[in-house]
């Protein structure tokens, strides 16, 4: 055995550094189950992701892999690795060999790919090597951008948010969309004597598909239901030793708010298909760009459960709050950390920056930023007429944010189709199916809907009392 080999099976063989999720999307190609058994020995979560939309924010929070069946394509041609930078994580393409030889589909420097009849000494092998390098680039990769804070208003913010860094109290942190709440969160875990140390587990509540909530957050058994060949941990495991943050928890339904609050409140979970209590412990921060007051008095948001989020509150103030010199710095900021080598903006630059809007806050000035670089990177120059194309199309577009005239006319519509159900059900005596056909649609919508709208059987009873 040549020494190339023995050092092979001792990769294999070792423990992984930490848990890893992997992600897989088999298309027609009938693989999870395969990749289930081979990595079933290993500190491994294999979670089937066709069908359900990963994003960057679902992944952060701890190692992950995809693997990904070409038949899942439909473009003639792809890029591989501006997937990977989109989502965040690497990627093992599985394809034939013709397809995998394909320069047009894989650039000639992109490796990580396995053939349709792959081995499990072949895939383990892969698997743990790009677990090894995301295990050795953790630390640089994840690290939180520097939080900006020259203003006035943003620098309370933070003394507030340092201030109650320490203690272990539930933190609701209220803001618009774009303005960083999620990088707040992020500074109350590392300010945090003893969970600092454990994992951020970074959650969108409003990117949780419909019936996976309990799996995604209890986590299951091995065996609880087909396809679950092994056990997962959800959330509130992951989070075990650190910290929760919930993003968007307006978004929750109320059914799924019940029972979010149960675990809170025992601080304990068990897992689906098992009878086994898991205690835990982490901080919980949330974060939304909602009035949850007002959910709270129109029935949209439980009370118990606003009660035990909001223990300590932080408003994270919009960008024109935080006024010209935040602007700038952050602007500045994110040309020098995405386009290296790229000189000092000019005066005129800076002062288009200060004086103009964003009414997506940050996440608009960032997108901003980008244009702007390109515009230099491709160029060689900061051309005034390219750059003022780009400062005359900001607002244009339609934005939704919290307190709008948008959100309020979709919020009228929304009680309207509301009222329209209940009449429709009352007329037909509660009966779901003539219900359905009254309204025109499958009782699969109806049922999406009165669950949308918060519809309960028990509001005929009380109209009949």
């Amino acid at each position: 055995m040549s020494d190339k080999d023995r050092k092979e099976i001792t990769m294999q063989n070792k423990p992984l550094q930490e848990s890893l999720d992997i992600y897989i999307w088999e298309g027609k190609s009938d693989i999870a189950d395969r990749i289930s058994q081979c990595l079933a020995s290993f500190d491994i979560e294999v979670i089937r992701a066709d069908g359900m939309a990963v994003t960057r924010d679902q992944v952060a929070s701890r190692p992950s892999l995809a693997v990904i069946s070409v038949t899942v394509i439909e473009q003639a041609e792809f890029s591989a690795d501006a997937w990977q930078k989109s989502h965040g994580m690497p990627v093992i393409w599985v394809a034939e060999v013709g397809r995998a030889a394909n320069p047009r589909v894989y650039p000639v420097e992109y490796s990580h790919i396995l053939m349709l009849d792959f081995t499990c000494a072949e895939l383990r092998k892969l698997v743990f090597r790009l677990a090894s390098e995301l295990h050795a680039s953790t630390g640089a990769d994840r690290a939180p951008q520097p939080l900006i804070a020259q203003s006035e208003s943003m620098q309370a913010l933070v003394a507030e948010a340092e201030a109650f860094a320490d203690c272990e109290s539930s933190v609701l942190i209220i803001g618009e969309t774009g303005v960083g709440k999620e990088r707040i969160a992020q500074l109350l875990h590392q300010r945090h004597g003893r969970y600092r140390h454990g994992p951020f587990v970074a959650v969108n509540c409003g990117a949780i598909p419909d019936g996976l909530f309990e799996s995604l957050f209890f986590g299951h058994a091995k065996g609880a239901f087909t396809g679950a060949l092994l056990a997962h941990k959800g959330y509130f495991e992951q989070a075990d030793g650190g910290t929760l943050f919930l993003d968007e928890i307006g978004d929750l339904p109320l059914y799924q708010q019940v029972k979010l609050l149960r675990v809170l409140e025992q601080s304990t979970v068990t897992r689906l298909g098992s009878q086994t209590e898991v205690k835990l412990d982490f901080r919980l921060v949330a974060a939304t760009n909602r009035n949850l007051r007002e959910q709270v008095q129109q029935d949209m948001f439980r009370a118990d459960l606003y009660y035990r989020l909001a223990v300590i509150e932080l408003r994270v103030p919009n960008l024109e709050e935080r006024g010209r010199v935040d602007k700038i710095a952050i602007f500045s900021t994110l040309l020098a950390q995405t386009y290296e080598q790229i000189p000092q903006p000019p005066d005129w630059l800076l002062e288009l920056v200060a004086a103009a809007k964003f009414a997506g806050n940050v996440r608009e000035l960032r997108n901003v930023a980008e244009r702007v670089g390109i515009i230099y990177r491709q160029l060689g120059v900061w051309d005034r007429v390219r750059i003022d194309r780009v400062f005359d199309k900001l607002g244009t577009l339609e934005r939704v944010n919290e307190g709008s005239d948008l959100t309020a006319v979709r919020k009228k519509w929304d009680l309207a189709e509301r009222s329209r159900i209940l009449s429709v059900l009352d007329a037909n005596g509660w009966r779901r199916q003539d219900t359905a056909h009254a309204l025109g649609i499958s009782r699969k919508v109806l049922w999406e809907k009165m669950r949308k709208f918060q519809i309960a059987d028990t509001e005929a009873v009380g109209e009949a009392e």
